[in-house]
């Protein structure tokens, strides 16, 4: 049995999703050895930031990615330069208003968005998703964030020994902004991979899927399982959460798939919160 380290790592941010509240059910299907890990869709990182605070990814190379821009870009500047950071979050929070929460979300509708140095747009991230209804990331089809603020009255903008702790897990991480496809080029037999990808809707009127302009719908979820597939062909261990849903069921029949309970928090109304049943798939 993994026992835990005495310092606790954890996201530096919310994330629909996030697999915070499930760990001790996920981990417990995971593999006791492995060499290298990869989280291709690496949101959160909840899974990688309790690794490591176990003690488990020690001496091992760790690959994270996400197709998110933004994202890969804030886990970056926590990387490298966490102080500069918290003393920009520092300054959002004193101005923290309505107002300026619409002004900040703005700023990706400018043609100079894109000149903005890497610690601005990771200041303004991780303001909109400390301040943004349910810290949902959501864009439009212009890939403009459109989230509404959420109703706080004083929301967590500069979460200082978390940001420090998340750059002290992150130095030896290699952090990329590409495709899930690209973990094919750097997995090697026995390296333990974990897919949490924008789950498959449960119904048609389920929109989740869109935390990137790019939607993540049925041939997308063919597409990963192709991965899924290539990478059980190379040896390596795989796992996989998704919804609990017979296309799920169906195109991963050949492989074990555990039942997980998991809390259902991204929701308009308090009524549509609750335990929902999710699968993680395994090869293992």
């Amino acid at each position: 049995m993994i026992i835990s380290q005495t310092i606790q790592y954890k996201p530096f941010i919310k994330w629909a999703g996030g697999k915070r509240g499930i760990l001790s059910q996920l981990l417990e299907h995971f593999p006791k050895k492995f060499e290298n890990y990869h989280e291709p869709f690496l949101g959160g990182g909840a899974v990688f930031f309790e690794l490591y605070s176990r003690g488990i990814l020690k001496d091992k190379k760790v690959y994270l990615s996400d197709i998110n821009t933004e994202l890969i870009n804030a886990y970056k500047v926590v990387k490298d330069s966490p102080y500069e950071l918290i003393e920009n979050l520092k300054r959002y929070a004193k101005m923290h208003s309505k107002e300026f929460y619409y002004e900040v979300r703005a700023f990706d509708r400018k043609k100079d968005f894109k000149y903005l140095n890497p610690v601005e747009k990771a200041t303004r991230f991780i303001y909109l998703n400390k301040t943004c209804f349910n810290g949902l990331y959501r864009v439009n089809k212009k890939g403009y964030f459109n989230t509404p603020i959420g109703n706080y009255k004083n929301p967590n903008i500069v979460d200082e020994e978390t940001i420090l702790r998340a750059s002290e897990a992150l130095q030896n991480a290699i952090i990329s902004n590409c495709s899930f496809t690209y973990v094919l080029n750097n997995a090697n037999k026995k390296d333990l991979i974990y897919f949490d990808p924008p789950y498959y809707p449960l119904s048609k009127t389920s929109n989740f899927t869109a935390y990137h302009q790019n939607v993540f719908l049925e041939d997308e979820q063919k597409e990963l399982f192709k991965v899924f597939e290539k990478l059980d062909k190379k040896g390596c261990f795989v796992i996989e959460s998704n919804s609990d849903t017979d296309f799920i069921r169906s195109l991963y029949k050949k492989y074990d798939i555990i039942t997980i309970q998991a809390n259902r928090f991204i929701n308009s109304k308090s009524c549509g919160r609750g335990k929902i049943n999710e699968v993680l798939i395994r090869n293992i």
